[in-house]
């Protein structure tokens, strides 16, 4: 069985840091995408960075390459967003998500199969 455990989450003031980790369990690792998402209550869930296998990345937007970096480490099953110069608009419930395949083309759902249960990133101004 699937398993996608985050970790890492908090709350910081605004300009710090933090590093989210997404630990895979249940299936072979190496085989698939995997990106991280975010939502705010009352708002749409919304792509913030994925890594495909071969270690191509995409991010939301320049704002967010700017700050943001995904990372992943297939020895340790792990998928990592380095969050850097965070701010209060970056406040959410971050997830992780494993793509259906070696490729992600989109931050589209239908994209992903397992998602994780979500760990909060709160940033005071």
């Amino acid at each position: 069985q699937v398993h996608l455990v985050e970790s890492g989450g908090g709350s910081v003031q605004a300009g710090g840091s933090l590093r989210l980790s997404c630990e895979a369990s249940g299936y072979f690792w190496d085989s698939t995408c995997m990106a991280w998402f975010r939502q705010v209550p009352g708002k749409e869930r919304e792509g913030v960075a994925r890594i495909e296998r071969a270690g191509r990345r995409t991010v939301k937007d320049d704002d967010v390459k700017a700050r943001f970096t995904i990372s992943r480490d297939d020895e340790k099953n792990t998928v990592y967003l380095q969050m850097n110069n965070l701010k209060p608009d970056d406040s959410a419930m971050y997830y992780c998500a494993r793509a259906k395949g070696p490729w992600c083309y989109t931050f589209a759902a239908a994209e992903y199969d397992y998602w994780g249960r979500g760990i909060q990133v709160t940033v005071s101004p």
